[in-house]
């Protein structure tokens, strides 16, 4: 006689609810800390005359903007309503990386063909190298939810809170090298391989990649493989 396949329900109601009260608190750190980071950056950018660091401030906002479209999807209480918002929220993520992507490749263009020269900014180090300490964690966290959830796009919020931490990496050691060694090509360099990152995010936002956000009872048990990770075949939410 075959043994019968076991058919994952995903998680229980009790579950979801606890994973959607840790997304939103996660969201709303993330908030909280971005705008912080914003106005340290763009005000400690304006007196150093950095492009770097005002960029890094713009990111921050749309930052701010990607996780509050998180937000509003969860703040609804029934879950078939946040899945209904589900698209929207990905639309406004993939929007966010694509404008991001945008501004730092253009910022980088610039840097390269020498339009101004950035001072040493001590502050700018400071939050750059805050943000490289705190992000990974809130993404981690944040992805793990979400992935457990079923949430593509709490996912691609935390690939967006991922990239900002690329991002302070890159800051901090262009900040670090100019005021050191005068070396203001590294910075630049870098950014445009984090714009093409932002791009192929964003891409993957917009097609509603990043992770399995079908309920897995609607999947035929025979069609419900998993690899190590526990995705499907074709998702890549555990990239």
């Amino acid at each position: 006689m075959t043994a019968e396949i076991p058919i994952s329900l995903g998680p229980s109601p009790a579950r979801r609810d606890a994973l959607t009260r840790r997304i939103r608190l996660l969201v709303a750190a993330t908030i909280s800390y971005n705008v912080i980071e914003a106005i340290v950056a763009i005000t400690a950018g304006t007196l150093a005359s950095s492009t770097a660091l005002i960029g890094f401030g713009l990111d921050s906002i749309i930052e701010v903007s990607s996780a509050a479209a998180v937000a509003w999807q969860f703040s609804a209480a029934d879950h078939a309503v946040r899945e209904a918002r589900e698209k929207t929220t990905l639309r406004i993520i993939a929007i966010s990386f694509f404008a991001l992507a945008a501004y730092v490749a253009v910022d980088a263009v610039r840097a390269l063909t020498g339009t101004g020269e950035a001072e040493r900014s001590i502050p700018g180090i400071v939050i750059a190298a805050l943000s490289l300490a705190v992000m990974p964690f809130l993404s981690a966290a944040q992805r793990r939810a979400g992935r457990e959830l079923g949430s593509a796009s709490a996912v691609a919020d935390s690939k967006q809170t991922l990239l900002c931490t690329y991002l302070s990496a890159v800051l901090l050691l262009g900040l670090v090298l100019n005021a050191t060694l005068g070396w203001s090509w590294a910075d630049p360099i870098t950014a445009l391989v984090i714009a093409a990152i932002a791009v192929k995010e964003g891409h993957d936002a917009w097609q509603g990649k990043g992770c399995c956000a079908a309920p897995a009872a609607t999947i035929p048990a025979q069609r419900q493989e998993t690899d190590s990770c526990g995705c499907r075949p074709g998702c890549d939410c555990c990239n």
